[in-house]
């Protein structure tokens, strides 16, 4: 489903910074929120923009950060997030533009299932279909 097929009273949550680091965001972040508000909202749909498209690409777990003597294992993955998201009912698209400049347009397969892709404009267009538009 698209967009367009099921935004009545949904709110679209736009993502567009990828990574904002690892020790300060281990035990809570953006798609950590993401699940909150679509409990508390009643639906929720995102779309992954700019460097936060590298979300949606299917790649191994997150490795343990190394700081000199010290391993820090708790570090969140974004992909287990969307796949959580995913899970719950929650639409997810990355913009093909954005996964155009990683050379990941045009490749389905190297995203994680059930993840869309949102050609140029093509959500924009559809933001007055949304309860509320938020940038998390």
């Amino acid at each position: 489903m698209g967009p367009q097929e099921h935004s009545d009273g949904r709110v679209l949550a736009i993502v567009e910074r990828g990574y904002r680091g690892a020790l300060e965001k281990q035990f809570f972040d953006e798609l950590y929120l993401a699940t909150e508000l679509h409990r508390q909202l009643g639906g929720l749909d995102i779309l992954l923009r700019g460097q936060a498209v590298t979300y949606a690409l299917d790649a191994p777990p997150v490795p343990p950060l190394r700081i000199g003597n010290r391993t820090v294992d708790t570090l969140t993955d974004p992909r287990h997030g969307l796949r959580t998201l995913l899970e719950a009912g929650v639409g997810v698209w990355a913009e093909e533009p954005d996964l155009a400049t990683l050379g990941a347009a045009g490749s389905p397969d190297r995203l994680l299932a059930g993840i869309r892709i949102a050609r140029e404009g093509e959500t924009a267009a559809r933001w007055t279909d949304y309860r509320m538009v938020c940038f998390l």
